[in-house]
């Protein structure tokens, strides 16, 4: 096998050559995150495919991703290094499943987190990250009944914060779900200085909701108790920015590279150890040049869907650009 440097540099060749661009999520492997082009959330990722004048994207993530830029940037040839890589919390609801719910609910408004399949996407009125979730829900009218899918607790922090009526579809990811408040007490007694950054997928943010409101801790401010609510995105952009030093951080721990990497003088712990996501990790530098050289494994979505999906995915992007 090449060393790291050789198939760096191969990557960089080849990506010049086909006029390929490399989009990588913040939980990926260090290596793959140093070699991409973009690295950033779902909502920023998203609009480097949009943006991208690159012939070929190279997407290190998970497969409903590669699916987004691929509807997106339907005359881009998309790539996934693995095939494999897939999400937990977009098992938890087909296309199928929402049919079902919508004659249900045939007045409501369908709002799709992005860890979705395509399939859901062309069924759902607006997509939405982590990152805008609150935005979306506060574009659509007071009145209207609302179906939030799949994830339950970025559905209820929503709810949460709007003051909306939501239903919410009980999904939730693997990863986010293990991590309890209970984790996070012993973290925070172990680095009471510590501000606490929370992923709004995680299993804890419910409870901890319900705390801030009720002054058991507070969501602004530095040092002991405070608790922030951030999509990966928001934690880059609020570190950077934070007076504090040290970090307690509540979502895959693929995320601490990026914030150490940024912020080389500050320190950061995980809320869990074992917070991993196995699909994300599975995207490697071999993986990476493989996919240039061989272009596979490529994601295209068939056109009907891709035209359905991509309406939902654009009223995300007109709300929150």
């Amino acid at each position: 096998m090449k060393d790291r440097k050789r198939v760096e540099e191969e990557i960089k060749r080849l990506k010049k050559q086909k006029n390929a661009v490399i989009l990588a999520h913040n939980y990926q492997l260090p290596e793959v995150q140093d070699i991409a082009d973009f690295t950033g959330d779902s909502l920023s990722l998203s609009r480097e495919a949009a943006k991208t004048q690159a012939d070929m994207i190279i997407f290190c993530g998970v497969h409903f991703m590669a699916e987004t830029a691929s509807i997106i940037s339907p005359d881009k040839k998309v790539l996934i290094p693995d095939e494999k890589a897939g999400c937990s919390l977009a098992d938890t609801i087909n296309a199928e499943q929402l049919e079902d719910w919508k004659k249900e609910n045939p007045n409501a408004v369908v709002v799709s987190y992005v860890n979705t399949t395509a399939e859901v996407k062309a069924l759902s009125d607006y997509c939405c990250t982590s990152a805008n979730a609150v935005q979306i829900i506060n574009s659509i009218p007071e009145g209207k009944e609302i179906l939030f899918l799949p994830d339950m607790f970025l559905g209820a922090y929503a709810a949460k914060v709007t003051g909306r009526k939501i239903d919410i579809w009980p999904g939730e990811c693997h990863v986010h779900a293990g991590i309890r408040k209970q984790d996070l007490d012993e973290m925070q007694e172990s680095h009471p200085e510590a501000e606490m950054i929370i992923h709004p997928e995680c299993g804890c943010t419910t409870n901890l909701m319900y705390q801030v409101e009720n002054g058991a801790c507070t969501e602004n401010g530095n040092g002991n108790g405070n608790v922030k609510f951030l999509s990966t995105g928001g934690m880059i952009k609020h570190v950077k920015e934070s007076v504090s030093k040290e970090f307690i951080i509540a979502t895959e721990t693929g995320m601490l590279y990026p914030l150490r990497k940024a912020n080389p003088d500050k320190k950061f712990h995980p809320a869990r150890e074992n917070a991993v996501c196995k699909y994300m990790k599975m995207i490697t530098l071999p993986k990476v040049l493989q996919s240039l050289e061989e272009e596979i494994y490529e994601v295209k979505v068939p056109l009907e869907t891709a035209l359905k999906a991509k309406r939902s995915i654009e009223r995300m992007l007109e709300v929150t650009s």
